[in-house]
């Protein structure tokens, strides 16, 4: 009696390794998912004549045969925010809005667009802001809720303010306390930098205590 060849038998290719973030401040690059590999060479048969099988049974045979799994794909988990990077620019009290207003001058010659930087000032007002606020205040924080342009305002409505790649804090006077108060709050609003001018000796305090 002739012999039925055994069921060619798939073997499975071992997963690929799994994708682990890098450690470290910045947010890492998942490497990519590998694929499922080419199966293992299909087992020859025991030799002895082949009986054929008939279309329709093989056909059916075909179909409910369990193909190879492919490998389940391990997402890698998500990375921590990024600290914003702090660049101190010392300057007088009456000399921190100039040196604000160098720095983004300096920004948006980088390459940066206006609607990623927020200016905040301790002091006296920048005068874009004093302007647009004789307009009534919805149209000034509508202003900033376009994000089309540099937004200037209080540090002291800093909770207001949205966050942006990049905050520039002008340290131009006002009670010690709002400089305390708006700089830690100034550092979560940035998204990767914060600028601060002004006098070294009080940020380095402020932000050594609160940041």
């Amino acid at each position: 009696m002739p012999l039925i060849p055994e069921e060619p038998q798939i073997h499975e290719s071992a997963q690929g390794p799994r994708a682990t973030p890098a450690s470290g401040r910045t947010a890492p690059t998942p490497r990519p998912v590998p694929g499922p590999r080419p199966a293992a060479p299909s087992r020859p048969g025991r030799p002895g004549p082949v009986r054929p099988t008939p279309p329709a049974q093989r056909a059916q045979r075909d179909a409910v045969k369990p193909g190879p799994s492919a490998p389940a794909a391990h997402a890698a988990p998500p990375a921590a925010p990024a600290t914003p990077q702090i660049q101190l620019i010392p300057a007088s009290a009456e000399g921190a809005l100039d040196a604000a207003e160098e720095a983004v001058d300096l920004l948006l010659d980088s390459g940066r667009a206006p609607g990623e930087v927020l200016v905040l000032t301790t002091g006296e007002q920048h005068p874009w802001a004093a302007h647009e606020l004789s307009f009534g205040e919805a149209s000034y924080w509508a202003q900033q809720d376009a994000g089309d342009d540099v937004f200037y305002a209080a540090a002291a409505a800093v909770d207001r303010a949205a966050v942006r790649p990049v905050v520039v804090v002008a340290v131009n006077g006002g009670p010690d306390a709002v400089a305390a108060t708006a700089l830690p709050l100034a550092h979560k609003r940035a998204g990767t930098l914060l600028i601060v001018c002004g006098d070294p000796q009080q940020i380095n305090a402020v932000l050594g205590a609160g940041v």
